[in-house]
């Protein structure tokens, strides 16, 4: 990782950090629609637990868990996650639920082939080096078992962000002090390589709107 690299990454982390204990349960109680439709993929390919990336503070985790999933929960926020250990306790979902600190840059803290599938809403498209995301999905592949199921979203290059604020470099662009790798169609494609690509559903999220794509691909068995 390059000075810059570094210095962003620091940056980003720092952010978060300071919105959630700022913010606490931004983003609400209910779940995102990516996630309710992963719980009805992963139902129906059978999966038991869940390995959620960039949970925050657990609105997603905490849905999963709800409906009977069982949920390893990762995130470099300690402030985010503190909130979702305690929404859990609270909501009686504890036993279901467990957490880790963790920067996505490095490995998986996840043993091989030892999850059902891999869920990540918006955390691909934060200020990661597209090698980083080509490394971090490596990662989940690793991770799951075969037949496994991994669903992610992102920010596309139809966004009405991209191009503009200050720009990192690599797409990676960055607004009000959040930074967003927007993705092109063909890095979709490259990272689907070896797996079985489901589907890429283009959706809008929030005020902007937000573009993103909804991706579901499977680990060969």
């Amino acid at each position: 990782m390059s000075d810059s690299e570094q210095d962003l990454a620091r940056a980003q982390q720092q952010h978060w950090q300071g919105t959630y204990a700022s913010h606490p349960a931004m983003y609400g109680e209910q779940p995102s629609a990516p996630a309710v439709h992963a719980a009805r993929v992963f139902r129906a390919a059978g999966a038991a637990d869940v390995l959620e990336l960039g949970a925050g503070h657990g609105r997603d985790a905490l849905y999963f868990a709800r409906e009977g999933f069982t949920v390893h929960a990762t995130d470099f926020s300690a402030t985010g996650l503190e909130q979702l250990r305690d929404a859990a306790r609270a909501r009686h979902l504890h036993e279901r639920v467990t957490t880790t600190v963790h920067d996505v840059r490095d490995p998986l803290p996840m043993a091989d082939g030892s999850v059902d599938a891999v869920f990540a809403h918006m955390l691909l498209c934060m200020a990661l080096s597209t090698r980083e995301i080509q490394d971090l999905v490596a990662e989940v592949r690793r991770v799951l078992r075969p037949g496994g199921t991994f669903l992610y979203t992102v920010r596309h290059t139809g966004d009405a962000h991209y191009g503009t604020g200050t720009a990192h470099g690599d797409d990676i662009y960055e607004h009000g002090g959040f930074a967003v790798h927007f993705f092109p169609r063909d890095l979709v494609d490259a990272l689907a390589e070896g797996w079985s690509l489901d589907d890429v559903h283009a959706f809008e999220e929030g005020e902007l709107p937000r573009r993103l794509w909804r991706v579901t691909q499977t680990l060969p068995r």
